[in-house]
């Protein structure tokens, strides 16, 4: 399935044609179809439920990202053929993947944790880097650098991430390196490890992955990081932010959501390249609240999620 980028231009003629400047201006982002929400959507209308089927079907037409993780594909082969599968069906359009795999993923959450040891993480982020080509678009590691304060493995994870960062940059990938989100830690405090890691190197930053922190307040956060790192780009998750009702403290499934602002490219000069969705909406977060695990389909939410927003 392609979902074209809303106010975005078409794509590019050439396919093998590099991206320059803001991927999302003039490029459709690519979104290829969601098995489990197909299978919902399916499972729903032969139960009867004509709206919760229409919502899902709706959900797997809007472009998300592709998330990455070693549980999925644990070698640098297997990712490799994924990564090169999509990219050959998107032809010119735009994948969005989520590199997700760094040692000791989720140190402060615990419902995502495991990742891979060092050196054979830096070989399968190689690995995707080699596959990926330069007409996509990576979001690297969501919450890796606030984390790494926040559970003490700056000396660690900083070195870890800046060879990722290079062989993304090396293999001419649009890249975004994750920066949490505005109520977690101050951005005069990640500007220095995002320096640390390359950011200046890539296109730059991605805020609010997987989180429910109001547009808003990201688009302050993030202008305040643009400007403390010398007017770097950046993309907001707007996936599950439409509530709009002040901080969130709760990222684990918290009730009262709702789906946010539709993806759209930004063309306006500033540093904002797009809203997305990096997460998946109906995904879950976690057991947290009665879902299932971590990165599972949660029907009941997602139909929920789109509901509270007025679907």
């Amino acid at each position: 399935m392609l979902a074209a980028v809303a106010g975005c231009g078409g794509p590019d003629e050439k396919g093998d044609e590099s991206l320059t400047g803001n991927p999302f201006a003039h490029h459709q982002q690519y979104d290829g179809a969601d098995a489990a929400l197909v299978s919902a959507a399916e499972q729903a209308k032969a139960e009867g439920d004509d709206h919760g089927s229409d919502l899902l079907s709706r959900l797997d037409s809007v472009p998300t990202g592709l998330w990455l993780t070693p549980e999925r594909f644990p070698t640098p082969s297997a990712v490799s053929a994924y990564v090169s599968s999509v990219v050959a069906d998107a032809a010119t359009e735009v994948p969005v993947f989520v590199v997700y795999g760094v040692p000791d993923r989720d140190c402060t959450g615990g419902e995502s944790s495991g990742g891979l040891p060092e050196a054979a993480y830096l070989t399968w982020v190689r690995s995707i880097a080699s596959s990926v080509g330069s007409t996509s678009v990576a979001i690297l590691e969501p919450d890796a650098l606030p984390a790494a304060i926040q559970c003490g493995l700056v000396a660690t994870r900083v070195p870890i991430l800046a060879q990722a960062v290079a062989a993304l940059h090396d293999a001419g990938v649009t890249t975004y390196v994750d920066a949490g989100h505005s109520s977690w830690v101050p951005a005069d405090q990640l500007a220095p490890l995002l320096e640390q890691v390359g950011v200046d190197s890539v296109r730059g930053f991605s805020t609010n992955v997987s989180n429910y922190q109001p547009t808003e307040a990201e688009a302050a956060y993030a202008s305040e990081l643009s400007g403390l790192l010398g007017g770097a780009h950046y993309v907001i998750d707007t996936g599950r932010n439409g509530i709009g009702a002040g901080a969130v403290s709760d990222w684990c499934n918290p009730p009262g959501q709702a789906l946010g602002r539709a993806p759209a490219g930004v063309d306006d000069g500033s540093g904002l390249d797009a809203y997305v969705w990096v997460k998946p909406p109906g995904e879950s977060d976690g057991t947290c609240h009665g879902g299932p695990a971590a990165g599972q389909l949660w029907p009941e939410r997602a139909v929920a999620l789109a509901t509270a927003a007025g679907w």
